[in-house]
């Protein structure tokens, strides 16, 4: 993803005769303005929670408490052991028929006090047990520096030569000498100072000084159901999913929606759902920055190169699904023409993000309403003139399609800036655009998943197609947005145009939908089924390329207050072992670039979809662009427990690269470590006992198991 296709522009500068870091002032004073922000937040997150009656805790709480003390009071019993009594002593005296109001107020003032001392206990407890991480180093004990130095070195062995690598560990020793102390006094500060001591840094270096383009190279999608389409009215779909997005984002706001639990009892950090609505990543000529809104009760929207302004609430209530239907569908229907250059205005944020600020800057000043409308709109909506899809005459151009236009479109059509857009294509499928700065895939997805349920399985269609419910004629029509563009951004959008279809026309996206087994046939092998598709893909790009090469898997670190992602480096010395025996070949292999960037997308919320009775109502994942010109991305998420669909995307323009032949050697790579695991239970039946057999002659043994058994296998097998 993003951080990956970062990664690859990073080169080290240290060398071996590399000199002692001493201290910097401008590290001192990031420090300092990450410890601002990160208070800034929590005094924003206060103020939101005490607004919502969430903090300190629910005044039904309080009134609960408050009543249950005037009981006892009333039934002359005295919970306070005597301190009501002194409260009451120290109140003023007005007077004899004052003398129960006394009470009352004693009352409220001790139920006062023993709510916040029961809630102040709760949340220091509550803290104290969620900030304990000991768990998770239990089995391995502590890690000194020297062992993680030692870990880096492990992960790269695999791709550099025996030169490179000597090369390499002299480098690491001098950074352990030389620099790692100072540096990790640095975050060590940084943490006492502020929330998390790499986040903030995390989002401004890997995505907000990135220059590139946003279009591929930091955005990422996601897809409806593979198989159907609730409704094949586009502005019934539009309808039904913008209403569920603001169901969620009600809940959102109300602080309703759980976190989602690790092993059923773990809560992971829930701080990146702030920004997933009326969120705007801020083009700037050195760095972006998000911009986020309290509170935004518009969408804009795109339509044949136009841009409306729609209104979602009236009266400060959510607009019905059929309300929101028709106005959509008045979109639909306006014959009026775009003006301009308005058609291809949304090129801009698919270009360099130093050539947009520029030309934002001018935008602002001669069309600064119509620029606010889509900024501060909730999301940003395409209605796509075009339908997308699995159909039944080409199902594999058709889904390759349908990716290619949720990454990239026709490259003006999205508002790459927004925290999403919704895309609804003509024939009422549905899809998402994300930019990547605010928040982590699985946050998206959570919000997508809830989205796909609520509009299907509860707000429904009525038998036409259409929204259940009436329109509201009185309803004013959606504004149609006027943009005043001066002649110098003319040219300026002609080469973001430019710009972006070369970048979207060598995008080469597909998908591989693959049914011969799922997770239940992993699990009854033993294994984990994340660490058996990273092994079937360093098998499939051995193949495809013929060496190994640094792999890249995003890991969540949500355990942590506002933590992000981290990398797994998969192409480990045992992958590489494993990968030789398969192909009975031994290779010496380089590479320094992430020419193999994957994600799982996880399925968080199976409890909203009927995966029994409604097989095909599930979602189908998304993908992300390379992170290399030469290299891929894979996303892959298991779709129930019989189907793993992959995204594969490349470069066109690489002459190394092919999606479709990789998604070839992932099916077959799939099909052999599943064989090789069919053969391993003859295997342990022949040795069992004799515990000293060499595990190179093992996998050999597997290996040419393999061969045989493959021809034989069916879906049925698994």
């Amino acid at each position: 993803m993003a951080e990956a296709h970062q990664a690859v522009g990073f080169r080290p500068s240290l060398t071996s005769d590399g000199a002692e870091v001493e201290l910097s002032a401008p590290v001192l004073q990031e420090i300092y303005l990450s410890g601002l922000r990160s208070w800034k937040r929590h005094l924003s997150r206060f103020w939101n929670d005490f607004l919502t009656g969430v903090f300190p805790a629910s005044p039904l709480s309080w009134l609960f408490l408050f009543s249950a003390i005037q009981l006892a009071w009333f039934l002359q019993l005295d919970p306070s052991l005597g301190l009501m009594e002194k409260i009451k002593e120290l109140l003023p005296d007005w007077g004899g028929q004052h003398h129960g109001l006394r009470g009352v107020l004693a009352a409220a003032l001790f139920a006062s006090c023993l709510w916040g001392a029961l809630i102040f206990t709760l949340h220091v407890a509550l803290r104290l047990l969620l900030s304990y991480h000991g768990w998770l180093l239990e089995p391995h004990g502590a890690m000194s520096s020297p062992t993680k130095t030692w870990l880096y070195l492990e992960s790269v062995r695999p791709i550099l030569s025996d030169e490179d690598f000597d090369w390499t560990a002299v480098l690491a020793q001098e950074f352990l000498r030389l620099q790692a102390s100072l540096l990790q006094w640095y975050l060590r500060l940084k943490s006492w100072w502020a929330s998390n001591y790499v986040s903030d840094w995390w989002e401004e270096f890997v995505y907000l000084r990135s220059r590139n383009p946003l279009m591929v190279n930091s955005n990422y999608y996601m897809m409806d159901f593979l198989y159907v389409t609730p409704t094949p009215l586009q502005a019934a779909r539009a309808g039904n999913a913008v209403h569920a997005l603001l169901l969620y984002r009600h809940r959102l706001n109300r602080q309703e929606i759980p976190p989602t639990l690790l092993m059923g009892m773990r809560p992971l950090c829930s701080a990146q759902y702030e920004k997933i609505f009326n969120t705007t990543r801020i083009p700037g000529v050195q760095k972006d920055y998000i911009r986020h809104l309290h509170d935004s009760q518009h969408v804009a929207v795109f339509h044949r190169g136009r841009f409306f302004r729609m209104g979602t609430h009236s009266r400060n209530s959510l607009l019905s699904p059929r309300a929101l239907e028709q106005q959509f569908q008045r979109i639909l229907d306006d014959p009026s023409p775009a003006c301009p250059h308005e058609e291809h205005l949304a090129a801009l944020t698919a270009a360099p993000r130093g050539t947009w600020a520029q030309v934002r800057t001018s935008l602002k000043t001669q069309a600064a309403e119509a620029l606010e409308a889509v900024e501060g709109a909730a999301f940003f909506v395409s209605l796509d003139a075009e339908p997308a899809g699995l159909t039944r005459e080409d199902p594999a151009a058709s889904l390759d399609a349908y990716a290619h236009a949720l990454l990239a479109g026709r490259g003006h059509d999205r508002w790459f800036d927004k925290s999403f857009t919704l895309i609804v294509f003509s024939n009422g499928k549905l899809g998402l655009s994300v930019e990547h700065s605010w928040a982590d895939c699985p946050i998206s997805g959570h919000m997508w998943e809830f989205t796909l349920a609520t509009e299907c399985f509860q707000l429904g269609y009525s038998t036409d197609g259409h929204c259940k419910g009436h329109p509201d004629p009185t309803l004013p029509q959606p504004q149609r947005l006027q943009w005043d563009l001066p002649d110098q951004i003319h040219s300026s959008i002609s080469l973001a145009l430019r710009g972006a279809k070369i970048l979207s026309e060598n995008v080469d996206c597909h998908v591989v939908p693959f049914s011969l087994f799922g997770k239940s046939f992993i699990r009854r092998c033993h294994l984990s089924s994340d660490s058996f598709i990273q092994i079937a893909l360093q098998l499939a790009h051995f193949r495809d390329r013929g060496q190994f090469c640094l792999t890249y898997e995003s890991a969540m670190t949500r355990l942590f207050l506002e933590g992000r992602t981290e990398t797994v480096r998969s192409c480990t010395r045992e992958a590489c072992n494993f990968v030789r025996a398969m192909e009975d070949k031994e290779k010496t292999v380089h590479s320094e670039q992430w020419q193999l960037s994957t994600s799982q997308i996880p399925v968080q919320q199976m409890h909203l979809f009927d995966v029994h009775n409604y097989p095909d109502y599930v979602s189908s994942g998304g993908g992300f662009g390379p992170a290399d010109d030469h290299g891929y991305g894979v996303s892959y998420i298991f779709m129930g427990d019989g189907m793993i669909t992959f995204h594969i995307s490349s470069k066109k323009s690489s002459t190394k690269t092919d999606s479709h032949r990789l998604g070839q050697h992932i099916e077959d790579a799939l099909l052999d470590v599943a064989s090789l695991f069919q053969a391993g239970q003859h295997f342990k039946r022949r040795f069992r006992g004799s515990g000293k057999e060499n595990s190179r002659h093992r996998c050999g043994f597997l290996s040419r198991q393999t061969g045989a058994s493959k021809a034989s296998m069916t879906s049925t097998d698994f």
